[in-house]
């Protein structure tokens, strides 16, 4: 690691950081209609889940939520709505999916929260939310430890006026030493005329560098991008050696793709069991003690090496050859085909989805559900029911899937449950979501005027 003083003999450095209500029980705030403006506005900064009591993922991030609260008590309160209880707090910040989570400032909507969700990834991103906008060092230890942290580091040198270099002002990044590497540089100088946009776009270019850690802090950053990933028994506190042994090598082979749109990172497999076990099909012993590899880009295709990982990397460049070259088959999550699917609504898995859903002599209005959702159950009799009512039309097809057992096609965004769509014959390429009232009466309505056919309803042609 090359001294930060050797760069400069006298400095000043400063951090630029890229990053009364009712307590029932614990230490999460309990805020609703009546008394979540003026409590809110009581605190600088201040982290808001928004649930339902019957969401399935609220109550997974419940315990997490809870740990984190009292964790941060008295620097960052987190605060709950219950938004069956409170709908018109929810429905001014534009909720409409559980759980979500929102960043305020002084009582007023700043952003949505998109930090890990573990109760150490909630304290450590909310704890950066809070700190002071820069720090100053005043000493060679200061710097040392500053550009010796886990994480990248960018400093503005601002060097002194008695310096017989007489530098300019610039501004570095430092990657952090556990992951220095041949294939980089460690520092980079920022070289640009300094503006808040030239900054903000040198940071965001070069923070995570060529093949970075992702980790539950992360994740979310790094997954807005095509992504190679391998996962193994990645620990930089304990094996730092070995924990680069892989990554070294990973680094080696897509040294030679870097031109070609694809990123790279390292990852602990025990960090994301239950993701590459939901979204991929890897199971903890996959691998082996060798990594395994996937790909997800940024349309959401998924892929995953099965070749096993070579100590020479010739396995990873030959599944590199093959994705760039289009042969790689691509990985979806599905439920098996129903053997029988006569009945009124159609069940779609994602194996059966271009079959059904894009079939282009049907219109097809397909229900994205999950199998805990309140709302879902509470809609199903109704669902069932225009099913019926349009069984006899040939040109319509109503159909459903489970969102959390099936991948959802690009083109549809479901962020909660239920959402519906509309993929009319014609227009495959252009479904649209239905956003209307959710009686049998009103998707007639809607049918009667989206649908390229005249919709047959109860066996008898209704005119438009």
């Amino acid at each position: 690691m090359v001294s930060f003083l050797s760069l400069i003999p006298a400095f000043t450095v400063s951090v630029l950081v890229c990053s009364g209500a009712v307590v029932a029980r614990g230490d999460v705030l309990e805020l609703g209609d009546a008394d979540f403006d003026y409590l809110a506005a009581e605190h600088e900064t201040m982290l808001v889940k928004f649930y339902a009591p019957w969401c399935g993922h609220c109550k997974k991030l419940a315990p997490d939520f809870e740990t984190a609260a009292s964790r941060l008590k008295g620097t960052v309160p987190l605060a709950k709505v219950d938004c069956t209880a409170s709908p018109d707090t929810c429905g001014r910040f534009g909720v409409t999916g559980y759980p979500t989570l929102k960043i305020f400032r002084n009582g007023e909507d700043s952003s949505s929260y998109d930090g890990p969700r573990s109760a150490d990834g909630i304290v450590h991103y909310m704890k950066k939310q809070a700190g002071p906008n820069s720090v100053t060092l005043r000493s060679e230890a200061d710097a040392e430890a500053f550009v010796n942290h886990f994480d990248a580091s960018v400093t503005d040198q601002l060097p002194s006026y008695r310096s017989p270099l007489r530098l300019s002002r610039s501004v570095l990044l430092f990657r952090p030493p556990r992951l220095s590497s041949k294939f980089e540089e460690s520092v980079l100088r920022f070289t640009e005329t300094v503006t808040t946009h030239t900054l903000r776009r040198f940071i965001r270019d070069n923070i995570f560098g060529m093949c970075p850690h992702l980790t539950n802090e992360n994740r979310d950053k790094l997954k807005g991008q095509d992504l190679l990933t391998a996962y193994y028994d990645l620990d930089y506190l304990r094996n730092p050696k070995g924990s680069n042994y892989w990554r070294n090598r990973v680094m080696k082979v897509g040294y030679q793709f870097a031109s070609q749109g694809l990123s790279f990172a390292v990852a602990n497999r025990r960090d994301f069991v239950d993701e590459l076990e939901e979204e991929f099909g890897l199971g903890a012993s996959d691998g082996g003690d060798m990594p395994f590899v996937t790909i997800r880009t940024q349309q959401g295709f998924k892929y995953t090496m099965r070749e096993e990982f070579t100590r020479d990397g010739k396995s990873l460049e030959r599944f590199l050859e093959d994705y760039f070259a289009g042969r790689l088959k691509r990985y979806i999550k599905s439920e098996p085909i129903p053997e029988k699917n006569k009945g009124p609504v159609k069940v779609v898995v994602a194996e059966s989805f271009e079959e059904i859903v894009n079939d282009p002599e049907k219109d097809v209005l397909i229900e994205f559900y999950a199998p805990w959702c309140g709302h879902c159950k509470s809609l199903e009799p109704k669902y069932k029911e225009l099913a019926e009512q349009l069984y006899s039309d040939p040109n319509i097809v109503i159909a459903k899937m489970d969102a959390t057992a099936n991948d959802v096609p690009q083109g549809f965004d479901v962020q909660g449950f239920p959402t519906i769509y509309f993929a009319r014959a014609d227009k495959k390429d252009q479904p649209k979501r239905y956003e209307g009232a959710r009686e049998v009466k009103d998707f007639i309505k809607y049918l009667k005027r989206e649908a390229s056919h005249i919709p047959v309803v109860s066996g008898v042609r209704e005119d438009l």
